[in-house]
């Protein structure tokens, strides 16, 4: 059974690309999070932008979401909680990506 993970892309009012993920994001869901990823950052790529992936509502993320996130790591922005950051900055994805920490 998947475990409950919520996809939405928007932009915002100044015409960034967003995808923002709420849940968890682990094996069970990984695949559709990889692809609206793949599909967000092309788009943002067509555009010569960058994605901002919104991982706030993130409570959890196994190590197949940072492998997601590796492999877009130089055309994505990521805003995560301080727990998440800590994952990315030992993970070694904030040395590739640019890694935002916020509180909400």
């Amino acid at each position: 059974m998947a475990t409950a993970l919520s996809l939405d892309t928007s932009r915002t009012g100044g015409g960034d690309l967003v995808l923002t993920a709420i849940g968890e994001l682990d094996l069970s869901n990984i695949e559709s999070f990889t692809q609206a990823l793949a599909a967000d950052v092309a788009e943002a790529s067509g555009r010569d932008e960058m994605l901002t992936v919104d991982l706030r509502g993130i409570d959890y993320l196994d190590s197949t979401a940072v492998n997601a996130l590796f492999a877009h790591a130089e055309r994505i922005i990521v805003l995560a909680n301080p727990f998440l950051v800590r994952v990315f900055d030992i993970s070694g994805l904030t040395e590739l990506a640019t890694v935002k920490s916020t509180s909400s």
